[in-house]
């Protein structure tokens, strides 16, 4: 349960969990990453043998250890939820020190908001525009199926 739970902070880099399980797979999840700092053959192999999944493997030599490159310890936190609503068990979340949640910043969303309003002017006015040839396209279909007609009747006869 340990390596899954150290491979999942690995993924996710922010896991839920209980606070007797976080401080365990914390002191794991710490010395890994210590020895994920320095990309060397036994490092990796050290690793290796706790972690099974090459792709988290990797991710932790060329993403998380190099961000860690100049703290000396202290890669996790572990925050308060509360109790859990069926056992009371305490409830944390344990996350790597620099996570950051994914969210845009205010200047994108204004940028985005003003995107999506001028879209919407746009279709509106090309919306108006479809209309007006809309109502003009049976006009011309008419009267090209009268000239036709009268061609049609002069050939008959």
């Amino acid at each position: 349960m340990s390596r899954n739970m150290v491979t999942s902070l690995f993924r996710f880099e922010r896991i839920t969990t209980t606070k007797s399980k976080a401080l365990e797979v914390r002191k794991a999840a710490e010395k890994l990453i210590t020895r994920g700092k320095v990309d060397s053959v036994h490092n990796r192999r050290q690793v290796a043998r706790f972690i099974q999944d090459e792709r988290i493997l990797n991710k932790l030599f060329t993403e998380i250890g190099p961000r860690m490159k100049d703290r000396n310890g202290g890669y996790t936190r572990v925050l308060k939820l509360g109790y859990r609503q069926g056992d009371a068990a305490d409830m944390v979340i344990l996350e790597l020190v620099d996570y950051k949640l994914e969210s845009e910043p205010e200047d994108k969303k204004s940028e985005a908001k003003s995107k999506k309003s001028d879209g919407k002017a746009k279709k509106a006015a090309s919306g108006e525009e479809a209309a007006k040839a809309k109502k003009a396209l049976p006009k011309k279909a008419s009267a090209k199926k009268a000239e036709e007609g009268v061609d049609a009747s002069a050939d008959k006869e």
